[in-house]
């Protein structure tokens, strides 16, 4: 029985959550909706678990949908870095459920609330079914379920903005989507088959059509898209600001992660990394686009009042940092950019945690509202002060963790002008990050925050769960740093 559930782990990874979103509908009530959520996002975790486990064994996970073998049937495959992901996504996905229904009873209507937990349902399983699937165009299929049902818990925001916002993300998400549909339709053009495997091999690479080469750049742009690469972000900050918080803490954490993850799938996966960065020079470009966008969306955050809206851009700048290791296309790199996608989505789930904390209690995520609230709020501040300095890259933080192996890929490989400008870019982050911890501790308490009371521990607990996360993986990364070298080796040809 154990045996024969554990063969169908991947599949039920997907049909769990896709199940139990029209059930939260059918049963029309927020508390039974929510329960069911939480059981059936707990269960995804398992199961994402599970698999992890067993590609650390040096196997990697098949499952034939309908017993038909692939490239004629579609073949779900998980390895070290699809199961890393899915680990991970899963888990904040579990841990954000926990941390809900407080902030969803205070900013989203109490009619909508059981459709809240079915849309987070189908948005969890988009993003673990990118992960999982082997196929391309069912790439592009959950990425636009994940997708939809972001654009409907953004909309579900308390001001008028939130819908205009979503309606924002809308417009640019579906042309990045086009774009990947349009990639993915030449692809199989030039191959008659949508297997990535089996994709791999047929494409020519070096010498091929200008197919390949107009399909390659129609993927590449529609990704940046959908991982809110700068300068194609826009959509990002209003749709981090006006979410409501719960909402934001979840895609923030996983879905520019996902969307990285399938950009790393295509490059190593498919187009292969001799292509990419020898025939075409995206090395380069990923180097130049990465780094202008860590300054500029620094300096964004700088500027910033709204606290989300800080965030926002912050996230811009790491999204920066991540394609800067996959340009370096070298093990230490590559882990880079992998262990970062880990590590930030903690930071900044737990940050955004602390940002739903002081808008229950505060009513305001401006920073003037802010003022003084560390001695109101004792608890959440200090779990912000732990998030920034990991996301600073302190060391003993997990951020410090993803920066150090960054630095050292780039001295390895020769570039250490690279190397200067990280360093600068994390005096920037120093300067947003202090902006909001001197609003908290060292300001006369404004009057929001002069009559708050420390946050509840049902919304406490779990953000200290993943701010100390940040820590933990920052002392310890056998479970971090380790898998995800393990995964830059595998994508780069080699044996771990």
């Amino acid at each position: 029985m154990i045996d024969a559930i554990f063969a169908h782990l991947p599949i039920l990874l997907i049909v769990l959550p896709l199940m139990a979103a029209p059930c939260c509908v059918l049963v029309g009530n927020g508390r039974a909706a929510y329960l069911l959520a939480l059981v059936v996002s707990f269960a995804a975790f398992a199961c994402s678990v599970a698999m992890l486990g067993e590609t650390l064994q040096h196997h990697v996970v098949r499952y034939e949908l309908g017993n038909w073998s692939p490239p004629y049937g579609i073949e779900y495959r998980v390895d070290i870095f699809s199961g890393f992901v899915m680990a991970f996504v899963s888990g904040i996905g579990a841990i954000v459920l926990v941390y809900a229904p407080l902030s969803v009873r205070d900013e989203i209507p109490a009619s909508k609330h059981y459709l809240f937990y079915a849309t987070y349902l189908l948005c969890m399983t988009g993003l673990l079914g990118m992960c999982v699937t082997g196929d391309l165009f069912n790439v592009f299929v959950f990425l636009e379920i994940s997708s939809l049902s972001s654009y409907a818990l953004i909309s579900l925001g308390r001001t008028r903005r939130a819908p205009l916002a979503a309606f924002q993300y809308l417009i640019l998400g579906s042309i990045g989507a086009t774009f990947i549909l349009i990639g993915i339709g030449l692809l199989y053009q030039m191959t008659g088959t949508l297997n990535m495997a089996d994709i791999a091999a047929r494409v020519p690479h070096e010498h091929g059509p200008r197919t390949v080469l107009v399909a390659f750049a129609f993927l590449t742009v529609g990704l940046c898209v959908k991982m809110a690469v700068f300068p194609l972000h826009t959509w990002l900050p209003n749709a981090y600001t006006y979410a409501p918080s719960v909402v934001t803490c979840f895609i923030a954490a996983t879905a520019t992660k996902v969307s990285v993850y399938a950009f790393v799938r295509l490059i190593f996966g498919i187009i292969t990394p001799g292509f990419a960065f020898d025939v075409l020079p995206l090395d380069t470009e990923l180097m130049l686009f990465s780094l202008v966008g860590i300054f500029i969306a620094s300096i964004a955050a700088i500027y910033q009042n709204n606290v989300k809206r800080l965030l926002a851009y912050s996230s811009v700048a790491q999204i920066g940092y991540m394609l800067l290791g996959i340009s370096m296309a070298t093990p230490t790199g590559l882990s880079a950019g992998i262990v970062h996608m880990f590590n930030h989505a903690l930071i900044k789930g737990g940050l955004f945690m602390v940002a739903g904390c002081f808008a229950l209690r505060l009513g305001s995520v401006q920073l003037s509202d802010w003022k003084g609230a560390g001695r109101t709020m004792p608890l959440t501040a200090i779990a912000w002060a732990i998030g920034g300095l990991a996301l600073i890259g302190v060391p003993m933080t997990a951020g410090f963790i993803s920066k150090w192996l960054l630095l050292t890929s780039a001295f390895e490989t020769g570039r250490w002008p690279i190397a200067v400008l990280m360093l600068v870019s994390s005096l920037l982050a120093v300067v947003y990050v202090w902006k909001v911890v001197e609003t908290l501790f060292f300001s006369e308490p404004s009057e929001a925050a002069a009559g708050a009371t420390e946050a509840p521990l049902r919304m406490l607990i779990p953000t200290y769960l993943l701010i100390g996360a940040t820590l933990l993986f920052g002392v310890w990364t056998p479970y971090s740093a380790g898998i995800a070298r393990q995964a830059a080796i595998v994508l780069l040809g080699g044996t771990p």
